[in-house]
């Protein structure tokens, strides 16, 4: 079995492997950068543009993709993504917009994370705590949903997954990772993420 190593410039959102019948969503911040680069190569598709396209979560692949791809192949495709464990989710997130390069309007390095982690959980967010929601881009709807999800955290679970479907040995490469950062929260913001994010939550406890 070949060594995948290979990076791949750009930033792409979906991989698309034709043959097994799989598609990866990315989740972003859940090393979906390095598992790019790693089989991007492989892949028969690769989204990176248009943002229509590139951001598809698992609802839109339902809705639009799915139905085409497998008209076209006469087969079913399933689906595969990594979920990260909210809190340290949203940390990462918090750590990467503090780089020296971040515009003033999302910057975070003038905050705590507790300020980032409420500001989040406000329904009118500002521009430094629009992010996204894992939940949202994994399962927005019950019956639509990702037929594997691995958590982040264990991440080997997912790389013998891919090796298995793509009969590949797969080595992930440590690109676009973010600097390190206090992130501790204090009992009263955490509760209120949990309350906000309960949707998130109730996903990735559920993953086995």
């Amino acid at each position: 079995m070949a060594i995948l190593s290979k990076i791949i410039e750009g930033a792409i959102e979906m991989l698309v492997f034709w043959k097994q019948r799989l598609v990866f969503l990315a989740t972003p911040k859940t090393a979906s950068t390095a598992i790019e680069s790693a089989l991007g190569s492989l892949a028969a598709v690769t989204i990176l543009r248009p943002p229509q396209l590139k951001h598809t979560n698992a609802q839109r692949f339902h809705r639009f993709l799915k139905p085409y791809f497998s008209d076209s192949s006469g087969k079913e495709f399933a689906l595969t993504a990594l979920m990260r464990e909210p809190k340290d989710w949203l940390g990462s997130w918090y750590r990467y917009r503090q780089r020296e390069d971040e515009i003033t309007a999302k910057s975070t390095a003038h905050l705590t994370f507790d300020e980032f982690v409420t500001a989040y959980c406000r329904e009118d967010k500002p521009e430094f705590a629009q992010v996204g929601n894992q939940a949202y881009f994994l399962s927005p709807k019950p019956e639509f949903t990702v037929d594997h999800v691995f958590r982040y955290e264990q991440i080997d679970r997912f790389i013998t997954f891919m090796e298995d479907r793509l009969d590949c040995a797969l080595t992930l490469p440590r690109v676009n990772v973010s600097p390190t950062g206090n992130t501790m929260l204090n009992g009263k913001v955490e509760d209120l993420l949990r309350k906000f994010c309960a949707r998130d939550f109730e996903i990735y406890n559920s993953i086995r």
